[in-house]
């Protein structure tokens, strides 16, 4: 797209990129948050999500950053790679796979992972952040009473905040109505999103109990801490890069490979999501895109950044705020940027009773109920691998659940494959044995059982021409009864 398009669409771009930050910025900070990283991690990704993928990605209104779905590997990730740094170095080695992936030209692949593993999958990371993040949404905190502020009450869970519980039920219900079709009819009501409201009734919140009942507010370690940083030297003061000694762990690898494998799948994803939604209809080349995610995932390795991925909501938000190209992306990301040196009193009223309700909605609309009686309805052949892939990932990882999922789908498809692809007509001394579809290798048992039955003298015409592929120990087993029922006066003929 040449220079002149872009000024020509600037104004349009400059408006969606601010809305996009709007949405971004509680967005990265409750990522971070639920990561139990530094806030600075969540807004890096955004940041390099704006400024770096963007300009290499394939897509004009995609936009990157962390991501809810991959908080849970994350989180399980640090615990097994030694923290941050471990992740540090996984978050690298997952962005050169990526860029691996693209250059092998995998994209097309994802096409053949099933929607049940998918929706598997996401359901249980919708579960995960709404266990993972309850409390915090409540404020439980294991300090004694006597050093905690006013608000507190004694539960079996622990020391819980009322003002926090408040604050997540109010925000949780407001994000609820916020997507009813009666709110988006509003024009204005439709252009701010839910997570802005919701984060701008935290500070206010905050604000006036700071003023009114400073026993009531939320303490400091109940709201964001983001550092404040004055100049540009601060920033890149406060990196530090990966330990090399980790590229030899297992354990990073594997982590590695699990983010690079998830993080590629949300990206392919939310393109195709995304390319329903796009007015103009413009097609993402999918190995550039993976190319594009992974080269951001190294430069987020290197600087303390979280992994980063296409995100639909961000990318939806874009579309509906009238976002054309690229710039909008690269606004939201500039304005990230700033933020960072601008915001930071503001960003550190913000409860994260708040940012928690933001991910407990987002997890509750990736498992809403709808869902499973959806899949329910299609057939235990698309609800048994999505139930594969939720408990898999629910009682193993997330690794562990895909591979579960995609695995009992292939089971289903042998089954289904061997099922009477061929059929045998007799009539007076004929038999015809016709193949209604492709044989694999596993309808052999069967056939052996049928061509056993095969009365003698009898002329049996086996039809292959309905299937496009019969397995060579199919052909094997009719082959052989050719030849040893000769003694019987049984002739077979092909066609």
């Amino acid at each position: 797209m040449s220079f002149k398009k872009y000024l020509t669409t600037l104004p349009q771009d400059g408006f969606a990129g601010v809305v996009v930050f709007l949405v971004a910025l509680p967005l990265c900070l409750g990522i971070a948050n639920a990561s139990g990283v530094d806030p600075l991690a969540g807004l890096l990704a955004g940041i390099i999500g704006g400024l770096v993928v963007a300009l290499l990605s394939g897509s004009q209104l995609s936009v990157s950053g962390p991501a809810a779905g991959l908080i849970v590997i994350v989180v399980t990730g640090m615990e097994r790679v030694g923290g941050f740094q471990g992740l540090m170095v996984a978050v690298l080695l997952a962005g050169l796979l990526q860029v691996g992936f693209g250059m092998l030209r995998t994209g097309r692949f994802a096409g053949y992972v099933p929607a049940s593993v998918t929706k598997g999958m996401l359901a249980a990371i919708g579960v995960l952040l709404v266990i993972k993040q309850l409390p915090v949404a409540l404020g439980i905190s294991d300090t004694p009473v006597n050093a905690l502020p006013g608000g507190m009450i004694d539960t079996p869970l622990g020391q819980v905040s009322i003002v926090a519980c408040v604050i997540a039920v109010v925000s949780v219900a407001l994000i609820m109505v916020w997507d009813k079709p009666a709110i988006k009819r509003v024009r204005i009501l439709r252009l701010i999103p839910s997570p802005l409201v919701v984060v701008a009734l935290g500070i206010v919140t905050v604000l006036l109990l700071n003023s009114s009942a400073p026993q009531f507010a939320p303490p400091a370690e109940h709201r964001v801490m983001l550092p404040s940083l004055s100049s540009v030297g601060d920033l890149f003061a406060g990196f530090s890069l990966p330990r090399v000694e980790q590229l030899f762990s297992f354990d990073v690898w594997k982590l590695a490979v699990t983010l690079a494998i998830v993080a590629s799948l949300e990206t392919l994803l939310s393109v195709e999501a995304l390319y329903q939604i796009d007015p103009a209809k413009r097609k993402v080349p999918a190995d550039q895109e993976l190319k594009a995610q992974g080269v951001g995932n190294m430069v987020a390795g290197i600087f303390g950044g979280l992994p980063i991925t296409s995100v639909i909501v961000r990318s939806s938000v874009n579309v509906s705020a009238g976002g054309q190209t690229r710039m909008a992306a690269i606004v939201h990301g500039i304005l990230l940027l700033a933020s960072v040196f601008l915001l930071t009193g503001l960003i550190n009223l913000i409860p994260l009773a708040s940012l928690a309700a933001i991910l407990i909605a987002t997890g509750i609309k990736l498992a809403k109920p709808s869902l499973f009686v959806h899949v329910a309805r299609e057939g235990k052949v698309s609800f048994v691998p999505f139930l594969f892939t939720l408990g898999g990932v629910l009682v193993f990882d997330l690794l562990i659940g895909i591979c579960l999922g995609v695995i009992c789908s292939l089971v289903f498809v042998l089954l289904i494959n061997i099922r009477r692809p061929f059929t045998m007509v007799e009539h007076d001394d004929h038999m015809l044995l016709s193949f209604r579809k492709d044989a694999l290798f596993a309808v052999a048992v069967g056939l052996k059982e049928r061509l056993a039955h095969v009365p003698d003298n009898t002329r049996l015409v086996v039809d292959y021409r309905r299937a496009e592929f019969i397995d060579p120990e199919v052909k094997d087993v009719i082959d052989r009864f050719a030849v040893e029922s000769t003694i019987r006066g049984v002739s077979v003929q092909y066609r």
